[in-house]
């Protein structure tokens, strides 16, 4: 673990929120040697933190042993410079576990996932995630989405429980964030709580969620183009709205349109760019599946077209 709050590392971050995705071999088999040099790489582009083992990283599909080797890579790889958090999900029972794993692997923090498929009232919510920040001392972000949906009085209460240091919504309803911003900033002034944007290629809905007071976002698009993701950060953090617009106009929304040709192409197209960049990091493991091949040829497309963007930029 690093020395310096989590909270204090994240508020106003440097560049991208990274998300990488999890390597595998020709055997279908963890291939740690790929992981870490997507990890390595990510960082010395720019990115303020790495999340291992989350969505994008294929939590579902991983073991416990390969999700401890997988963070443990991680946090060596990162060595310190940027934080290193890691998934926690399922149950409540396995969300402590993976929570302790992540603890002993040297994790910065964690990313407190949905429980697995139940639709729970939001005392149960509350409860679950609760116990899930007492099993280690590493400071939680919940993530909301999908059947973990909270009510503005449950996040007071997570923002009140110790450990619980942000929010990070996958949700996109508007109109219920800003009322969870208004609710803790009313009930509990002056407390520093995280909010995330963590819709998929969160790039795209970030100029609302900043309104709304939110401020940090992932960004998958990292994971294969760090160069346009680091432009879009700069770009979104100097008010540079030429160039935010443009970027959005002609990379961010045909991606995200390309995106939901296909279920599951929030992972598979992301590893499928990745590819493209020149590092195997292998296919998704079922249930995903990969991207068609018109797709793949499609996203080259956009991201030829990504790169003419930013390099118009620069020669501004």
């Amino acid at each position: 673990m690093t020395s310096a709050p989590l909270a204090a590392r994240l508020t106003v971050p440097s560049g991208p929120l990274f998300f990488p995705v999890t390597a595998y071999g020709p055997d279908g088999g963890l291939d740690l040697d790929v992981y870490r040099t997507h990890v390595r790489r990510g960082v010395e582009a720019g990115a303020a933190a790495v999340f291992a083992c989350c969505g994008t990283g294929e939590f579902h599909a991983l073991t416990p042993e390969e999700f401890a080797a997988c963070v443990r890579a991680a946090v060596q790889e990162s060595a310190g410079r940027v934080p290193v958090l890691a998934g926690a999900g399922y149950g409540t029972a396995l969300a402590v576990r993976y929570a302790r794993l992540a603890e002993q692997a040297g994790a910065d923090g964690l990313l407190a996932m949905p429980p697995y498929l139940v639709l729970a009232g939001q005392e149960g919510l509350v409860r679950h995630y609760r116990e899930v920040a007492a099993a280690t001392p590493l400071p939680v972000i919940v993530y909301q989405r999908d059947n973990a949906v909270f009510t503005p009085e449950s996040v007071v209460e997570l923002a009140r429980t110790d450990g619980v240091v942000g929010l990070k919504d996958g949700l996109g309803d508007l109109d219920l964030m800003q009322r969870i911003v208004s609710a803790v900033r009313t009930e509990l002034p002056g407390e520093e709580f995280l909010y995330f944007n963590g819709l998929p290629t969160a790039e795209q809905t970030q100029l609302s969620y900043r309104a709304l007071g939110v401020p940090l976002y992932s960004s998958a698009v990292f994971c294969f183009a760090p160069e346009i993701a680091v432009a879009f950060h700069r770009a979104l953090r100097e008010g540079d709205d030429t160039t935010v617009h443009r970027l959005l106009d002609g990379f961010y929304r045909p991606f995200v349109e390309l995106r939901a040709r296909g279920r599951g192409y929030a992972v598979a197209l992301v590893k499928a760019g990745v590819r493209l960049r020149g590092l195997d990091v292998g296919e998704v493991r079922t249930p995903l599946q990969e991207p068609a091949e018109e797709h793949v040829k499609q996203l080259v497309q956009i991201i030829e077209r990504g790169q003419v963007l930013v390099e118009e930029g620069a020669g501004r």
